[in-house]
């Protein structure tokens, strides 16, 4: 485990599943953890109470709020980008609100949150957004919107990259595939096909990617940037 004793981490949507993996993670490691909550708030005190970190509430589609929480948080080591939501279906049928609300969360809130963050980071900080083995590979109908906004993100990796190298600052994608969560549990509905895309036949556990996020966080990850991490049990392979 890398020490991140007195380090600044905040971590945007880390109530459930893999963002409270990740809080739970840098706090055992030392860390000062602030994280963002919306909708589960019991979920986010019961995690701060636990792990000693500050949950603190926070639209990710409001893109001001999402820039004055991470300003407010001062000069910060580690961001991670969580915050993301799904809207399945046909897509000759869906909201178009519901699908800009999707990409206000899943693009524009790791875009403005990581630029925000870099005005302040000190030297050698490291920015990091969790995206979807789905920028690389979609497999079934009904998820165009998500895949893209998801394959945004390594754009954005890339670009970043370039803009805060100079200063030692790097950024990365995480990109789960399956993993065992309220939103997609090992044993609900698309397990049997999910697993069928795999070559490691199980769901991903949450403590699995935050041990990935926690490795590029540390000083052995300080020479890579711009990069895509997938940890997904084969299911882009």
């Amino acid at each position: 485990m890398a020490d991140f004793q007195g380090k600044s981490v905040l971590v945007l949507g880390g109530s459930r599943g893999i963002g409270a993996a990740i809080v739970r993670r840098f706090a055992a490691d030392g860390a000062n953890v602030t994280f963002t909550y919306a909708g589960s708030k019991e979920a986010a005190h019961k995690l701060a109470a636990e792990t000693g970190a500050t949950a603190v509430m926070t639209d990710s589609a409001d893109r001001d709020a999402v820039i004055g929480r991470v300003r407010g948080s001062g000069p910060l080591d580690v961001l991670v980008v969580n915050a993301g939501i799904a809207v399945f279906g046909d897509a000759l049928e869906q909201d178009p609100d519901a699908i800009d609300r999707l990409f206000r969360i899943n693009v524009q809130t790791p875009y403005h949150a990581s630029v925000e963050a870099a005005r302040q980071m000190p030297e050698g900080g490291r920015i990091i957004v969790i995206g979807s083995v789905n920028g690389d590979r979609m497999p079934v109908p009904g998820m165009a919107s998500y895949a893209l906004s998801k394959s945004a993100l390594q754009g954005l990796a890339r670009g970043l990259a370039r803009d805060f190298g100079p200063r030692g600052i790097t950024v990365n994608i995480v990109q789960p595939g399956p993993i065992d969560t309220d939103a997609n549990p090992a044993d609900g509905p698309m397990k049997d096909l999910l697993h069928s895309f795999m070559t490691i036949k199980r769901h991903g556990r949450p403590e699995e990617v935050a041990g990935m996020v926690a490795w590029l966080a540390g000083p052995e990850a300080g020479f890579v940037t711009g990069a895509m991490h997938t940890i997904d049990g084969g299911f882009g392979a």
